[in-house]
């Protein structure tokens, strides 16, 4: 069941967004060969609690997981599109790295995600993350009042595949804002006109996740999830309301 939020819990959505938006923007700036994604997880916890919020994803366990999250920060490297576990492996030159972080504040939730290169990246690397965040700026600008999220997922889809790759379909966006995942699921793909329709007060989070290849993933072991090929994969998230003015991004 979609739960809308009022424009004050909106307002407080806003406030911890920005928040989060800043921390993940700062460990974004610490990336570079040598460095451990668990040093990364350290940093984002800490501004986290120094914020005056709580990690979202720490000990977080979904219906559809087989364990709980043990770190604070996903940090996905190359073939991995999600849910990547920091630890002790050097990040090397030619890398290329999901920060996905979610913060509760003043009992609302936030979800965002970015992906860097590390040091110096290939073409073809560069221009996956590319595609993957202009799929995810094109989304959010159909995020009007009466749109719907075929529409959505339409769109990302679309684009992806007119830039020569493939959107993840196993793996979604979805609602936010009570807890770190609500419903409705945010697909990848979808039909225009088709699906629920967007209504004021929703907040979902938007995460195209693109694959160079087909776009299938499988499960580890430790519940993280690589494209079948283990082929380069990216990941973009906002979250985003929508309101009677059109949409909000709320981690900006």
């Amino acid at each position: 069941m979609v739960k809308l939020k009022t424009e004050e819990e909106i307002k407080i959505l806003r406030e911890g967004g920005k928040i989060l938006s800043r921390i993940i923007k700062d460990v974004a700036k610490k990336v570079k060969p040598g460095v451990l994604t668990k040093d990364l997880d350290w940093l984002a916890e800490n501004s986290i609690l120094k914020s005056g919020g709580k990690p979202a994803f720490k000990n977080y366990k979904p219906d559809f997981a087989v364990r709980a999250y043990p770190a604070t920060l996903c940090t996905s490297v190359n073939s991995v599109v999600v849910h990547g576990i920091p630890n002790n492996q050097p990040l090397q030159e030619g890398d290329i790295l999901s920060l996905d972080i979610g913060m509760e504040y003043k009992g609302l939730f936030t979800d965002m995600a970015i992906t860097v290169g590390v040091g110096k990246i290939s073409p073809q690397a560069k221009k996956i993350i590319e595609v993957t965040k202009k799929a995810l700026e094109l989304a959010i600008k159909e995020c009007e009042v009466s749109s719907s999220l075929g529409t959505i997922g339409y769109v990302i889809e679309k684009y992806i595949r007119s830039q020569g790759f493939r959107e993840v379909r196993m793996l979604t966006g979805h609602g936010v804002g009570y807890q770190p995942h609500e419903d409705p699921d945010v697909l990848n793909f979808g039909d225009p006109g088709r699906g629920l329709k967007l209504k004021e007060g929703m907040v979902i989070a938007i995460e195209p996740m693109v694959s160079i290849k087909s776009g299938d993933v499988v499960e580890r072991f430790d519940g993280s999830f690589v494209t079948k090929e283990e082929c380069l994969s990216a990941h973009f998230e906002h979250t985003v309301a929508i309101t009677a003015t059109g949409p909000v991004v709320i981690t900006k």
